[in-house]
C-alpha cells in the first residue's frame, strides 16, 4: 500500500434556517461521506469538517417572524441538522457551527490578512432598503429580471439561470422577496474583495485541472473568469461577524457578509478540531503540506464560491495575487485539489421547495426507512453529473430489487445455510476453476472500485461493487450447495467457504456506501469489535479562543481510525462462529408509493 496521504474532505455548510431535506444531502452529504470512508479504509489521514452556516438575513427574518432571537433560531436548527446527519451516518471528524468564538477569530484573521495585502478596499455603493420598514434588504432578498439572460427569478447577487454575478441595482423591475414591494436604493459604504486581482492566478490554476475535475464544474468555473468583478463582503446587518477594523468593529449595523465567513468555516473547523484533539497545530498537515489534498463537496449552486471566491481568498491571504503581499499569521494556505459538485435532485418532477411543501426532510425520511436505503439511492440514482428526479416508485424498486433481493438475499442464504449446517466458517477444500475465477474477480474489484472512488465517480463505483454481488449470487445458484449436503458434504463446505468470502468482500466494497448494514454483515460473519466507525453527537463548550462557558452546542465527531475496515480482500478464518442472519433491509410494497404520494399532495395543497 502506498504511503498515507493527508486528505481534507471539506463539506458544504448547511444553512441553519430549517431542517435539511434529501435534496440537500444528495449534494453535500452522502457523496462526501462515501469519499471520506473510502479514503480512511485505504489508510489515508482524512479530516472531514463542516458545520451549520448561521449568519445572514434569512435567519434574522425567520427569527423575527417567530418572535425569537437569531441565536435562538440558529441553536434550534443547528441541533436538528446535527442529529439528522448523525442518523444518516455521516462521519465528520468535526461538524461545528459558525457562531463560535473560534470561527469569529479565524474569519477576522482572514479579513485582516486580505486587507493588509491590498485585496480588500472600501467603496460606496447603492444598498436596497425596504420602504415600509427602513431595514436593509440583502442582495438575496431582492429579486427581478436578469439583465443578461432575461430570467425573471434572478437574485440581487447572482442569476441561477445563467450563473452571472449581479448587484441588486442591475435587476430589471426589482422587488423585495419578503413582501413584494419595490426597494429604495441609498448610498452605503462597504468593503469589497478585489476578485479581478486574482484573474491570472485563477485562470492558470483552473486550466491545470483539465481532465481531473468533473467537466460541468470546470466549464462553469472557466466561463466565470472573463467577468470577475469586485464583490462586496460586508452588509448592513447586525447578525454576523464584526468587521475587525478601527471605526468599524463596534458599528451596530455593519457585519461581514455571510458567504464570506461561511467559506472560511472549512479552515476554522479544522483549527477547532485540532485544538479539541490537544494538538493545536495539527490542522496544518491538511492546509499547508505541499502534498496534502483537499476535496470540496457541494451542490452546483455553490460552485462559484468554491472554485472562484474561496481560492481567491486563499491566494490573497497567502500573498499570491497580482498585488503580492505576505502570508498572514496562519501562514500560506493550500488551494482546493478538486471541487466536487453535484447537480440538483428534484422530487416527483418538481423542484424541492420547503415553502411549497414539495419536500421530504431527512428526519421524516429516516423515521420510516433505513438510512442505508437512502444513501444507496442517492449514489445509485442521484444527481452526480446531471439533474435527476427522486420518485417513490424508483426508491421502492431499488430497495426491493437491489438491496433486498440481490445484496440482502446473498447475505441471508449463504450465512444462514452455513450457520444452520456447520455453525461456523467452514474449511475450503480443493478449489475448482469456477471457485478460483469468482474469487479472483472479487479481489480484482477492489482496484476497479477504488479507482472510481478516488476520482469521485461514485455511481460507477457502486455499479461495479453491485456487479460483484450479482456474480456471487450467480455462483451460489450454479453451485447449489443445498444439493451437496448428502452427496458431497466436503464440496458443500468448500462452496459455502467461497460464498462467505464473497460476502465478506462485498461487505467491504459496500462499506463506504452502506456503513450501518456493513457493520451488521461483519457481525453475522463472526466479527468482533468495530468494523467501520459511526458518528456521534457530543456537547461542546464554546471556550476555544473565547470566554469559558459561553455556551454549549452539539458537535459531530467519531472514532473512525480505530476499526477493522481496510480496503482489501480480508481472508475469512475457518472455525469462526457465525451468527444467524437477520434481514439487512425491509422489503417495501406498493402502499409505500401510494402513501407517500398522497402525503406529498396533501402537504403541497394545504
Amino acid at each position: 500500500m502506498s504511503s498515507k496521504r493527508h486528505i481534507l474532505t471539506a463539506v458544504a455548510w448547511p444553512y441553519a434556517n430549517g431542517p435539511r431535506h434529501i435534496g440537500h444531502v444528495s449534494g453535500f452529504g452522502v457523496p462526501s461521506d462515501v469519499f471520506a470512508r473510502f479514503q480512511r479504509m485505504s489508510g489515508n489521514n482524512v479530516l472531514m469538517v463542516s458545520g451549520t452556516d448561521e449568519h445572514g438575513t434569512p435567519i434574522q427574518v425567520l427569527a423575527d417572524q417567530e418572535g425569537v432571537s437569531a441565536r435562538e433560531l440558529a441553536d434550534r436548527y443547528n441541533r436538528i441538522i446535527a442529529e439528522d446527519l448523525v442518523a444518516l451516518g455521516l462521519s465528520y471528524d468535526l461538524f461545528t457551527r459558525t457562531t463560535t468564538a473560534n470561527h469569529y477569530a479565524v474569519v477576522q484573521e482572514l479579513f485582516t490578512g486580505l486587507y493588509r495585502n491590498g485585496y480588500i478596499f472600501s467603496k460606496t455603493t447603492k444598498g436596497a432598503i425596504s420602504p415600509s420598514t427602513g431595514r436593509t434588504l440583502p442582495d438575496r432578498y431582492v429579486e427581478g429580471t436578469c439583465p443578461i439572460c432575461g430570467y425573471d427569478g434572478a437574485r440581487g447577487d447572482q442569476c441561477d439561470n445563467c450563473g452571472k454575478q449581479l448587484d441588486p441595482t442591475d435587476l430589471i423591475n426589482p422587488r423585495s422577496k419578503i413582501n413584494g414591494e419595490t426597494p429604495e436604493f441609498v448610498d452605503t459604504e462597504h468593503f469589497m474583495l478585489d476578485l479581478p486581482a486574482f484573474a491570472e492566478q485563477l485562470s492558470e490554476w483552473l486550466k491545470s485541472k483539465g481532465g481531473e475535475w468533473r467537466p460541468n464544474v470546470l466549464k462553469f468555473s472557466l466561463n466565470l473568469l472573463d467577468e470577475l468583478q469586485p464583490r462586496a463582503i460586508t452588509r448592513d446587518l447586525d447578525w454576523g461577524v464584526p468587521i475587525p477594523l478601527e471605526g468599524w468593529r463596534d458599528q451596530p449595523n455593519k457585519r461581514l457578509y455571510v458567504w464570506f465567513d461561511a467559506v472560511i468555516g472549512y479552515l476554522s473547523a479544522s483549527i477547532e478540531w485540532a485544538k479539541r484533539t490537544g494538538d493545536p497545530e495539527a490542522w496544518r498537515k491538511w492546509w499547508q503540506n505541499s502534498d496534502a489534498e483537499s476535496f470540496y463537496f457541494m451542490g452546483k449552486d455553490n460552485i462559484v464560491f468554491h472554485s472562484e471566491i474561496w481560492p481567491a481568498m486563499l491566494l490573497g491571504y497567502s500573498g499570491k495575487g497580482s498585488k503580492g503581499g505576505e502570508p498572514g499569521s496562519l501562514g500560506a494556505l493550500n488551494l482546493p485539489t478538486e471541487v466536487v459538485s453535484s447537480e440538483f435532485l428534484t422530487m416527483e418532477g418538481r423542484k424541492f421547495s420547503s415553502s411549497r411543501r414539495v419536500v421530504i426532510y431527512v428526519r421524516d425520511f429516516l423515521e420510516r426507512y433505513d438510512a442505508d436505503a437512502l444513501r444507496y439511492y442517492i449514489i445509485a440514482a442521484g444527481p452526480e453529473t446531471q439533474d435527476t428526479d427522486f420518485t417513490w416508485a424508483e426508491f421502492v424498486r431499488r430497495n426491493n430489487d437491489e438491496l433486498v433481493a440481490t445484496w440482502g438475499n446473498l447475505v441471508n442464504r449463504s450465512i444462514s445455510m452455513a450457520a444452520k449446517n456447520i455453525g461456523h466458517i467452514p474449511e475450503a477444500g480443493e478449489l475448482t476453476d469456477a471457485d478460483r475465477a469468482v474469487l479472483d474477480a472479487s479481489k480484482a474489484a477492489f482496484a476497479a472500485v477504488g479507482e472510481r472512488l478516488n476520482r469521485a465517480q461514485f455511481k460507477a463505483a457502486l455499479q461495479e461493487a453491485m456487479r460483484v454481488v450479482a456474480e456471487a449470487n450467480k455462483y451460489f445458484s450454479e453451485q447449489a450447495p443445498w444439493k451437496l449436503k448428502k452427496t458431497d458434504p466436503k464440496r458443500m463446505e468448500t462452496v459455502l467457504h467461497v460464498a462467505l468470502q464473497l460476502v465478506s468482500d462485498a461487505k467491504t466494497l459496500l462499506t463506504p456506501f452502506l456503513p450501518a448494514s456493513s457493520n451488521k454483515v461483519y457481525e453475522m460473519l463472526g466479527g468482533t469489535g468495530t468494523w467501520t466507525g459511526m458518528p456521534r453527537l457530543e456537547e461542546a463548550t464554546d471556550s476555544i479562543g473565547g470566554e469559558e462557558g459561553v455556551s454549549t452546542y452539539p458537535v459531530i465527531t467519531g472514532d473512525y481510525a480505530d476499526n477493522e475496515a481496510r480496503w482489501e480482500s480480508i481472508p475469512i478464518v475457518p472455525g469462526t462462529p457465525l451468527k444467524p442472519p437477520t434481514p439487512l433491509f425491509r422489503k417495501l410494497d406498493q402502499s409505500v408509493v401510494d402513501e407517500e404520494l398522497a402525503r406529498l399532495e396533501a402537504a403541497a395543497g394545504s
